[in-house]
């Protein structure tokens, strides 16, 4: 019997279902032919907005970003480069510098619950320290993560920290406190940033000695300042809700207490601390204020789920708001050494000469200690700290894990910050590339990888060690590779 009449009694016969294959295969040729050339028709159209954009800065005209406000003024800044004033970074390649109007993304001025946005006597202390070690070597002591565009959006985290606060203020009650190695940066990327506003600490104390020293001086300039401390180096989404958020804890800090904003987690997560919730306020211009019962250190993993699955615990992303005079009187009873010392600095802030001598006294003897341990876990104990539950989304840009979640990628490719034409790459699935070098980076069959490749120095590892990169920077220090950091 022959194999066709077998296939007639038995089902399709094998030419059929080959020449169903042939037909299929002919179908997913022409599907891809036509995803080809709707790829080379966006290409196109995409070369040819860059070249409208080009002219169009070229011309000094703005381009429409679809925001009825203009964007704050910055700096000259650099394409596809996360550096924005990059002359501390050796050799950096990245392409000319051309001027790139801030579209300000999330951080547009849109619709605001509490109507003027402005909060009379609503003060701003950011704080702008530290060397972002788990960043390195793309974060160094020179340049920290603060001061770079993480998003390639055209604003440094510290900028867009500054974009975000400034409808609740103003330059005038703006106040930044950074070391001396950041000054003329910060000042670079903020030029609107008014000089005497920018405090300069001459060595890092940690965060109460910073924030200290702000609502020191802010008290002598005006006794009634309300005042609200905020990384520079952290990322928000949803800046609505944050200034929602900001507004209600204005508004219990006149009540006196220290106030912190708790953001709801979106994994338990072990490396922040946690904040858990107490009885309610029920105070009517804040409604979602509650008395804070604890805080909680970092975790383990196990605690951390146990906090999550209770609804009663938020992150503790270090926001205080309160007032400076209240928050000097809480140092005074839990820190007095420190007050004191604050406060002599504070008397002679505005002379130069006396400033500078009360620096050179008291503040190398100052104590290094967190806000967190210096006046709010005690004065919580007291029933002093308050905390406003909070729903807009935050990261602290902690390593290159976290940074990779914040960038966009397309399925199963690495996330690329800075140029993706010097990233090439086959069956690679995850990870981060930092071509900061200038030269090709090219990956094969690699998953997670973590490559941050500088004109100086090479950092290869994954995204799941990435938290540990600290470690290389404590063994540079210690092997006399001092210059990299």
């Amino acid at each position: 019997m022959s194999q066709s009449i077998l296939g007639q009694a038995n089902g399709p016969s094998i030419e059929f279902m080959f020449k169903q294959i042939l037909e299929s295969v002919h179908k997913s040729q022409l599907e891809i032919a036509e995803l080809r050339s709707e790829t080379h028709e966006l290409r196109q159209a995409n070369a040819s907005l860059e070249r409208q954009v080009k002219e169009g800065l070229n011309n000094g005209s703005r381009i429409h970003t679809g925001f009825n406000t203009p964007a704050p003024s910055s700096p000259q800044l650099r394409a596809k480069s996360p550096f924005l004033t990059p002359s501390s970074i050796p050799s950096l390649a990245v392409p000319p510098s051309i001027y790139v109007p801030s579209p300000l993304s999330d951080h547009a001025l849109t619709a605001f619950p509490f109507g003027t946005r402005e909060i009379p006597g609503f003060y701003v202390v950011i704080p702008a320290g530290g060397a972002g070690t788990r960043l390195w070597p793309l974060s160094r002591e020179g340049h920290p993560k603060f001061l770079l565009d993480l998003t390639l959006k055209g604003r440094s985290l510290i900028q867009a920290t500054w974009d975000r606060l400034l409808p609740l203020t103003s330059a005038a009650r703006t106040a930044i406190v950074a070391g001396p190695a950041h000054v003329k940066s910060i000042h670079e990327q903020l030029p609107d940033l008014l000089p005497h506003n920018l405090l300069c600490e001459p060595s890092a104390k940690d965060s109460m000695a910073a924030i200290g020293l702000a609502a020191a001086v802010l008290s002598h300039r005006d006794e009634n300042a309300i005042i609200g401390s905020f990384a520079a180096d952290h990322m928000i989404s949803g800046d609505d809700a944050f200034l929602a958020a900001v507004a209600e804890a204005v508004e219990v800090a006149k009540q006196d207490y220290l106030v912190t904003i708790g953001i709801a987690p979106s994994h338990p997560s072990t490396g922040f601390g946690y904040v858990r919730l107490g009885e309610k306020l029920n105070q009517p211009n804040a409604p979602n204020a509650r008395l804070v019962s604890s805080f909680k250190e970092k975790p383990d993993a196990r605690t951390a789920a146990a906090y999550i699955k209770t609804g009663n615990y938020r992150w503790n992303a270090g926001m205080f708001v309160t007032k400076a005079t209240f928050l000097m009187d809480l140092l005074k009873e839990y820190k007095p050494e420190l007050h004191d010392g604050l406060q002599k600095i504070a008397a002679a802030w505005d002379d130069e000469n006396l400033r500078q001598k009360a620096l050179n006294e008291i503040w190398p003897d100052l104590e290094k200690i967190a806000i967190d341990n210096a006046v709010a876990e005690p004065a919580a104990l007291d029933r002093r700290v308050a905390v406003v539950p909070a729903t807009f989304g935050w990261d602290d840009v902690g390593d290159f894990s976290s940074l990779a979640d914040l960038l966009p990628a397309e399925a199963n490719q690495p996330r690329v910050l800075g140029d993706s034409n010097l990233v090439l790459t086959e069956q690679v699935a995850g990870g981060i590339v930092v071509p900061g070098s200038g030269r090709l980076v090219s990956l094969l069959g690699v998953d997670d990888l973590v490559i941050v490749d500088m004109p100086d120095t090479l950092l290869v590892t994954t995204r799941a060690r990435s938290q540990e990169v600290k470690r290389l920077v404590k063994k540079c220090k210690e092997q006399g590779w001092g210059r990299l950091l």
